[in-house]
C-alpha cells in the first residue's frame, strides 16, 4: 500500500510538471487598451428570404438578435425577385414589381416589408441587398425561375433575373419608390441607419452584364436612393473574392468608376460611395478521405482587397463590409452530396470562424482599413432533415455549435486588449475590456477534421487595477460536450421525427453553456492565472467581472 501511494504521489507529480513544461502560455495585457471594439461579426445572410419570416425563421432571427449588446444586422437576396413567395433552395420572391397591361409600374411591398419588418421588431437591422431584377424588367426575362439541386451545375440557375434592365429609369424609380415606402413605413431615422448594397457579386453569373453596365446600374440605384433619402448609406460592388485576378481587377475597375469615371446619371464625375462590399471564402477539400480546412484561401481574399482599396486614398478610410465571408461558397450544398462540407455540424465550423475572426482583424489593422463587417452567410433551411450538412446556424429550430461562437463574441466589449499566444498557431486568443469586465476569447483550431489531443493552456492576465482583488470567473465553453446539440441529436440515435421530450433535450443542448460553476480567484500583484485544458477544435469564452 506504501509502495502504491508512493508510485501514486510520483505519477501525479510527474503531470503537473508535465503540464507545467507543455502549458501553452496566453498572455493578456489588462491595462493595455489598443481599438475600440467594433461588433464586425455581427452580420448574417441568406439566400432565402422567405423563409425570414417562418416559425424557425423567426426563433433564429430572435436568437441572433439578442446574442450581443449591438444590433445585428441581416442581408438576404432575392428582394425585388419576382414570384409568389414561395421559398426553395438558393431562390426566393417578393413580387414587389409588376407591370400592367399598358407597361405601367405596379408596386407592392407586402412580402418585402414582411421581412425587414420580422428583422426590425427583433431589434435588428436590414442590410439591404438591392436584387434582383423583377421579371417585367430584365432583358431575358424567360426562362426565369432557376432549376437548381444539390449536386447540379448552375446551367440553369442564372437567367432571368441575373439581366440588366430593358429600362433603367423604371429602375431608378422602383428604387426610389422602395426607399420612399421605407420611410413612411419605419420613419426617418431608422432606415438612416440601413446600408443599401447594389446587387450581389456582379462579376459572375449574378450579372449578366459588363463591369460598365453594372457601374451604370450602380449609378442609377445611388440616385434613386438619395434621391429619397440624401442621408442613406450606399454601396458595393459586393464582388467575389479578390484573391482571382477577375474579381480584384472588376473590384478595381468599379471603385475607379466611383472615384473618376463619369456618372450614367449626372453626367458628372463619379459615384457617390459610402461603403465598399466584397466576398471572401474559404476551400475546404477533401485528402484521403479527411477535410482540410481552407482558411488562407479566405484570408488571401480578404488581403487582396485591403490592398486594393488601399490602393485608393479618397476610400481608404471608408467601411468595408465582408458581405460574405465564410469556409466555402455553397450554403445550400449539403454534406450528402459534398462529402468536403462535413464540418459544418460540429465544432469544427466555429473553430474556424474564430480563428477567421481574429485573422481578418489582424489584417484590418496591418493595413489601416475601417473593417466594418465580417457577414457570416448562413441562416437555416425549411424542411431539410436534421443536420443534413447545410452551412446553418440552426437545424429544424435547434442551434447548431457555431451559433454559439457568436453568442460568445457578443461578449466582446469596450476596448481590446493585447492578448499573445506563444507555443502553437493553434490556440490563439482575442481579449476585451469594458470598465470592470475582461472578456477573452480562447480557442484550439486545426484545419484538418481529424481527432488530436487536448491543449493544456495557461492563461496569464496581468495589468489588473488594484481593486481587483478577487475576480469572478466564468467559463463557457464549445465542445462534444457542451454546447452542442449535434452530440446530442447523435447520443439519441439521430432521430429525424424527434419526441416532444428529445426535442426539448436538443433546444437546451444547443444553448451555450458554461463549462464549470461560476467562482472567484483571487488576485496577486495585479495578476490572475488561470489553467485550464481546451481539446481540438473546442472554443472557450471567459468572462471575468470584479
Amino acid at each position: 500500500m506504501r509502495r502504491f501511494s508512493w508510485l501514486l504521489s510520483c505519477v501525479l507529480i510527474a503531470l503537473l510538471r508535465a503540464f507545467a513544461q507543455d502549458a501553452i502560455a496566453i498572455r493578456v495585457d489588462a491595462a493595455s487598451k489598443i481599438a475600440p471594439v467594433k461588433p464586425v461579426w455581427n452580420f448574417f445572410g441568406y439566400d432565402e428570404p422567405n423563409y425570414t419570416y417562418i416559425e424557425h425563421g423567426r426563433k433564429l432571427i430572435g436568437e441572433i438578435a439578442l446574442s450581443s449588446a449591438s444590433p445585428a444586422h441581416f442581408r438576404t437576396h432575392n428582394l425585388l425577385t419576382s414570384g409568389d413567395g414561395t421559398a426553395a433552395l438558393k431562390w426566393g420572391s417578393t413580387n414587389a414589381y409588376t407591370e400592367d397591361a399598358n407597361g405601367k409600374p405596379v408596386y407592392d411591398w407586402t412580402i418585402v416589408d414582411r421581412i425587414l419588418k420580422t428583422y426590425i421588431q427583433a431589434g435588428a437591422k436590414p442590410f439591404v441587398e438591392i436584387g434582383f431584377m423583377p421579371k417585367a424588367l430584365s432583358t431575358q426575362p424567360d426562362p426565369y425561375v432557376p432549376v437548381w439541386r444539390p449536386g447540379d451545375k448552375f446551367d440553369r440557375y442564372y437567367v432571368g433575373w441575373t439581366y440588366p434592365p430593358t429600362d433603367y429609369a423604371k429602375w431608378e424609380e422602383l428604387i426610389f419608390q422602395w426607399v420612399k415606402h421605407s420611410l413612411k413605413e419605419y420613419g426617418r431615422q431608422e432606415v438612416a441607419s440601413w446600408d443599401w448594397e447594389v446587387w450581389n457579386e456582379p462579376d459572375i453569373g449574378y450579372w449578366h452584364g459588363t463591369p460598365e453596365e453594372y457601374d451604370k446600374l450602380y449609378d442609377f440605384t445611388a440616385a434613386a436612393v438619395k434621391r429619397a433619402l440624401p442621408a442613406a448609406r450606399v454601396g458595393g460592388p459586393a464582388s467575389t473574392g479578390p484573391a482571382n485576378a477577375k474579381a480584384a481587377a472588376f473590384l478595381r475597375q468599379f471603385l475607379e468608376h466611383c472615384a473618376s469615371g463619369k456618372n450614367y446619371v449626372t453626367g458628372g464625375t463619379g459615384a457617390p460611395l459610402d461603403f465598399i462590399s466584397f466576398h471572401a471564402k474559404g476551400s475546404p477539400h477533401l485528402a484521403d478521405g479527411i477535410v482540410q480546412m481552407g482558411l488562407e484561401h479566405e484570408l488571401n481574399d480578404v488581403e487582396t482587397g485591403f490592398q486594393i482599396v488601399r490602393s485608393f486614398p479618397r476610400f481608404r478610410h471608408l467601411p468595408i463590409v465582408l458581405s460574405e465571408a465564410d469556409p466555402e461558397g455553397c450554403a445550400a450544398c449539403s454534406a450528402r452530396v459534398y462529402p468536403q462540407n462535413a464540418y459544418r455540424n460540429g465544432t469544427l465550423y466555429p473553430a474556424y470562424t474564430a480563428a477567421a475572426l481574429k485573422a481578418t482583424l489582424t489584417l484590418a489593422d496591418r493595413y489601416g482599413v475601417n473593417l466594418e463587417g465580417f457577414l457570416t452567410w448562413a441562416f437555416e433551411f425549411e424542411g431539410q432533415p436534421y443536420f443534413d450538412g447545410l452551412r446553418t446556424l440552426a437545424t429544424n429550430g435547434l442551434d447548431k455549435p457555431v451559433l454559439n461562437v457568436f453568442r460568445m463574441a457578443g461578449w466582446l466589449r469596450g476596448d481590446y486588449l493585447k492578448a499573445v499566444s506563444m507555443g502553437t498557431p493553434n490556440v490563439d486568443a482575442l481579449a476585451t475590456r469594458a470598465g470592470r469586465d475582461l472578456s477573452v476569447l480562447v480557442w484550439n483550431y486545426q484545419s484538418d477534421d481529424v481527432p488530436g489531443p487536448a491543449a493544456l493552456v495557461q492563461l496569464t492576465i496581468h495589468g489588473l487595477p488594484v481593486e481587483a482583488r478577487r475576480i469572478l470567473v466564468r467559463q463557457y465553453r464549445i465542445d462534444d460536450t457542451h454546447s452542442n446539440a449535434f452530440t446530442e441529436w447523435r447520443r439519441l440515435g439521430s432521430p429525424q421525427t424527434p419526441s416532444a421530450d428529445q426535442y426539448k433535450s436538443l433546444e437546451q443542448a444547443g444553448q451555450l453553456q458554461l463549462l464549470e460553476s461560476p467562482h472567484f480567484a483571487p488576485v496577486q500583484s495585479s495578476t490572475l492565472q488561470v489553467k485550464f485544458s481546451i481539446p481540438l477544435q473546442g472554443i472557450s469564452l471567459f468572462a471575468l467581472s470584479w
